[in-house]
């Protein structure tokens, strides 16, 4: 009898048609910011013809490296383990930036499989050389070191070709008579004399095979004086000017101790001298307390437009308050000046400022104000998704105002999954991201509007059902500790059957999540689901790692 009640169950099992996979369809995606509340930021700073505003690329941009091809100007960022990766710039005057590609946009690429947030893809370096272009980069805890090129910087770039050394940020430099080497971080020769003791090494490169040749060499040790311990030497440069090689590197970790060092050698292999002016870029000396700051300068790269001038690129953060800021590591432009034959990015003891004079003859097109930044829709190159691309779970209409999401059984926190999760970067410290959500849930299913900053501290606002009752929620999730981790903070009953409005918000260190079920939202008032929660659970300094909050739309089902 139990065999044929068995083979009965199985028989029906097979028989019954799957259960849909649910949807939630997005309607009116809008990420407003800046004008939301008081953007501290630029307030006070005039707008000045002839000058330009950092950040130039606000948010979650950092360890920029840029190339000039020509009078074009490219530049990269990381991504870590946001999908798609390394996003590929293009600009014609260092301030206006285009993004035209990805240079990670295909799953057979790389694997963030099983990855944190903040592992993945490290400090790329972008180089041109006889018509091809090249990116050198590292993926932290997905097989290390590789290089990628492309023809058209805009893509598709080809699959990583690995190389055969241990460590991160390496970078590639073309001298002048045509041979090639890669600069890299890595251990010192050796036990380490202290936590933080890293070294500089070097091999030449063979641009046309791809492969190293020849031996490795140390070049630095430790950094600008080893007998003052310094920490984390890392995303090194090298560049030919007149007799010199320069050899430019951060030193310091990328937090508030964070800077830009010189070192220089009549020969590429060294011996590698530092300047006795270093570092050429920090805030680390300037009063935590004074107006409007600037920290964690450094991880900086040089360019040399064809007038002459010189420019460099670096990230550094805005935070709201102490060492808090959601928005991550941002790119900045900053003239460089020489000295005494030496480069410096901005001299010792001055604040970064907002407002700089624009490169000369490269004209004077408007910049988008980086105080409000305004994103309307989808955009499949900015959008991120975690650990792999949105392909399989999202579909958007043509104008991008409309995006629906397969509600799968892949949750936010989860390592070991891609969640239907996809949205743009915050770009400043008072933002917001709005959106009509169309959704009928079963019991534990949810989709809304959430707010990533890691896979250990996330917000949530939206639809669910608990207990058979529909409701709009608000969970936090702050650390891997956090017993909230799947608590319902805030909740309210819901008429989802012509959609909610759901707008979740960030202004500085406040988090605020309204909605409403009218048709016509902005005839009525919005209802407050939370006014006054916590918002820094968003910032770095509490979730650690090296990314910044995206804010986007998530949709979760138990079902399989």
């Amino acid at each position: 009898m139990r065999r044929i009640a068995a083979l009965t169950a199985l028989a029906l099992s097979l028989a019954a048609p799957a259960l849909a996979q649910p949807e939630a369809r997005f309607d009116g995606i809008w990420l407003r910011g800046g004008h939301l509340a008081d953007e501290s930021y630029g307030q006070n700073v005039p707008d000045q013809p002839g000058h330009y505003q950092n950040p130039i690329l606000p948010g979650f941009y950092p360890d920029p490296s840029i190339e000039r091809v020509g009078d074009t100007y490219y530049m990269v960022n990381s991504t870590f383990a946001f999908w798609p990766g390394i996003p590929v710039w293009k600009s014609k005057d260092l301030v206006n930036w285009t993004q035209i590609g990805n240079a990670i946009d295909r799953p057979g690429q790389l694997a963030f499989s099983n990855l944190g947030t903040s592992r993945g893809v490290f400090a790329p370096t972008i180089s041109h050389h006889n018509g091809l272009f090249y990116i050198v980069n590292t993926c932290v805890d997905c097989k290390g070191n590789f290089v990628i090129t492309a023809k058209n910087p805009a893509g598709p770039w080809s699959d990583p070709t690995w190389l055969p050394f241990g460590g991160i940020d390496p970078s590639l430099f073309f001298d002048t008579d045509g041979k090639a080497y890669i600069a890299w971080n890595d251990g010192p020769q050796g036990e380490p004399l202290y936590s933080g003791h890293r070294a500089i090494w070097m091999q030449e490169f063979d641009p046309k095979t791809l492969a190293m040749t020849g031996e490795k060499k140390l070049v630095i040790n430790g950094g600008v004086d080893l007998a003052k311990k310094p920490v984390w030497v890392e995303g090194p440069h090298i560049y030919h000017v007149k007799d010199w090689y320069y050899l430019m590197a951060a030193e310091g970790g990328t937090s508030t101790d964070h800077s830009e060092v010189i070192f220089r050698s009549k020969n590429v292999w060294g011996p590698y001298e530092p300047w006795d002016q270093n570092p050429i870029l920090t805030q680390r000396d300037l009063d935590p307390n004074r107006d409007q700051p600037i920290t964690s300068s450094g991880h900086a790269d040089l360019v040399q437009t064809k007038s002459g001038e010189w420019w460099s690129v670096f990230l550094a953060t805005r935070p709201y308050t102490g060492d808090l800021y959601n928005t991550g590591r941002e790119t900045f432009l900053l003239p460089v000046t020489w000295k005494d034959g030496w480069p410096v990015i901005l001299e010792h003891g001055q604040p970064i400022p907002l407002s700089v004079k624009r490169p000369k003859g490269l004209g004077d097109k408007p910049q988008p104000d980086p105080r409000y930044q305004n994103l309307h829709g989808y955009n499949p190159l900015t959008w991120l998704s975690i650990r792999g691309s949105s392909k399989d779970f999202l579909t958007a209409s043509k104008d991008g105002q409309t995006v629906t999401l397969k509600a799968r059984n892949a949750a936010l926190g989860d390592v070991n999954a891609i969640p239907s999760f996809a949205g743009p970067r915050q770009q400043g410290n008072t933002t917001a991201f709005d959106t009509w959500v169309h959704f009928t849930p079963d019991e534990g299913d949810r989709a809304g509007v959430a707010a990533v900053q890691s896979d250990d501290s996330y917000i949530f606002c939206g639809l669910t059902k608990r207990n058979g009752v529909t409701e709009i929620i608000l969970t936090v999730r702050a650390g891997a500790n956090d017993p909230r981790d799947g608590v319902v903070l805030k909740s309210a009953p819901v008429d989802v059957k012509d959609g909610v409005f759901v707008t979740l918000e960030a202004r500085r260190d406040k988090l605020i999540c309204m909605y409403s079920e009218a048709k016509d939202y902005m005839k009525t008032d919005l209802k407050r689901l939370m006014w006054d929660g916590d918002a820094t659970v968003l910032s770095t300094n509490k979730a650690g790692g090296f990314v910044g909050t995206v804010f986007g739309l998530y949709a979760y089902s138990q079902n399989p």
